[in-house]
This record gives C-alpha cells, structure tokens and sequence, in this order.
C-alpha cells in the first residue's frame, strides 16, 4: 500500500496554506506553517509569479494531499468522475469524501486523515458487519461502519468516546457515538463539503 511517508508540514509549507494533515496540532502555536510559512527548501523565501498552469498544478496537488492519495490514484478518481453525469468536480470531491479512512476521520474516531487511515488498515473498523482494512474502500448511502468489538477497549478508543461528546459529523453522515459506529446517510452536496479547495481548477488542469 503506497503511501507519502514524508514530513507533511512540508506539504502545507509547499502549498501555501494549512491543510491540517496533524490533527489537533494544527491548531496549536506548534504548527509547523504558522512558525514557517514560507515554501520548503534552500530558495523557499523567493516567490515567482505562477501562471495559469501553475495555479491549475498548485490546486490539484493541494487537493490530492489533503485527501492523502497519490498521483495514480486521484488521476483514476478524476477519470471516474469525469464519465459520471452532474458537475465533474462535485463528483470528484464526492469519491474522495466517500472513502472509508476519510468517513472514519469525519465521523470523529480519529483526529486526522493519517490517523484514520492507519486505524482501518490495522484493522479495527468493520463495514457492514465484515472487517475492512482498505482506507481506499468506496461508502455508499446505508452503508454502516463501526469499531469491532474486539478494538473498542484499544486507548485511542477510550480517548475517542470523550471527544465525540462534543463533535458534530457532517449532515450527510449519521453518527451513533454510544456504539462507536456511524453511517452514510447521502451522497454529500458541495455545501456540505467544508473545504477551502476550488475543484474546478482541478477539473481544468486534467481538462488541457
């Protein structure tokens, strides 16, 4: 299973802007880009003026790195998109938001998408009854996912039924915190997709 094992405040840096890929920290005065916000490297304080391509480039690897998938991956998620009816980007946003390690990070068992990723590929969620350990799973509405009652005396568990008392899961997602499970109640609509991403410069680069 491939994965970026890189440091990941190098990729806000990189972007430009936060992308919050460690959890809480992000939101503590130890953020790596609030200390440093300049690019990574030997020349990261020089600032070049991008062009349309650039700005096209920029926004799909933004995107690509908040969800934490690689360059093959997003290109087979975009094809998917683009062969669907409706709006391309929505449709887009809308496989990413679905996948199983991304529902276990915004149903609130886990702080960050790395986290929950690591979570379902050691095992510890199960969809619709069965063990699932692919973060890549596509949810569909109705579809349940639930800690396994095996995991569930886990600490990261025992720190996690504290912290749902006070979270609130997407519209689009049920969750039923007493039982450590949640559901997918709909497909989300982009108003319910919180993110500071402009898919249509993606749906553009890939559209050159």
């Amino acid at each position: 299973m491939a994965r970026y094992t890189g440091s990941v405040c190098r990729l806000c840096r990189r972007e430009g802007a936060k992308l919050f890929l460690k959890g809480t920290r992000c939101y503590t005065k130890k953020c790596s880009f609030e200390r440093r916000p300049t690019p990574p490297g030997q020349h990261g304080v020089r600032r070049r003026k991008m062009g349309e391509f650039g700005i096209q480039l920029r926004e799909k690897q933004k995107v690509r790195r908040v969800y934490g998938v690689l360059e093959r991956q997003f290109r087979n998620y975009y094809r998917e998109a683009e062969s669907t009816t409706g709006v391309t980007g929505e449709a887009l946003l809308q496989r990413l938001e679905t996948r199983l390690d991304n529902v276990v990070f915004r149903l609130g068992f886990a702080s960050s998408r790395a986290q929950a990723r690591q979570l379902v590929a050691h095992g510890h969620f199960a969809v619709n009854g069965t063990a699932t350990n692919v973060p890549s799973y596509s949810m569909k509405p109705g579809d349940r996912v639930e800690v396994r009652e095996s995991k569930r005396g886990r600490e990261v568990f025992k720190t996690v039924k504290e912290t749902l008392k006070s979270h609130q899961a997407p519209e689009w997602l049920s969750l039923d915190a007493a039982k450590l499970a949640g559901s997918v109640a709909s497909l989300p609509r982009r108003d319910q997709m919180p993110l500071d991403l402009s898919e249509q410069l993606v749906v553009e680069f890939y559209s050159r």
